[in-house]
């Protein structure tokens, strides 16, 4: 149920705030892990066409590609820490009102209703 005086920029039925460019948390953390992986393979690979032996390399590259990640990997770090932010403070929203709730102090805000529908409508 979206209202007039919708400030947020959300469209109605979505729980996004106005960045809607900015991709989700599940994406994040799997562009992040495909980045880290690529980065041990291609560190791995490099290792191997030297005359390393594979397993050698493997593990020469897991343990020189963690401190180099958060040199080259700095940006999408950063775009990790804004999204686990903006789910942990949507989460805490979300909590907030559901003990407020529980208790019976109030309903939930407009944005949140939005959001979250009641579990006893269908």
């Amino acid at each position: 149920m979206a209202t007039g005086n919708d400030t947020h920029g959300a469209t109605p039925g979505t729980d996004r705030g106005p960045d809607r460019t900015a991709p989700g948390l599940a994406a994040t953390i799997a562009l992040y892990g495909l980045a880290r992986v690529a980065l041990v393979a291609l560190l791995a690979a490099l290792l191997s066409l030297t005359g390393v032996p594979v397993l050698l390399s493997i593990l020469l590259g897991l343990v020189v590609a963690l401190p180099l990640s958060m040199v080259v990997f700095r940006g999408l770090r950063a775009r990790l820490d804004a999204a686990l932010e903006e789910s942990g403070r949507r989460r805490g929203a979300q909590r907030d009102a559901l003990r407020a709730k529980l208790r019976g102090d109030e309903g939930p805000s407009e944005d949140q209703a939005e959001a979250q529908p009641d579990p006893g409508e269908r």
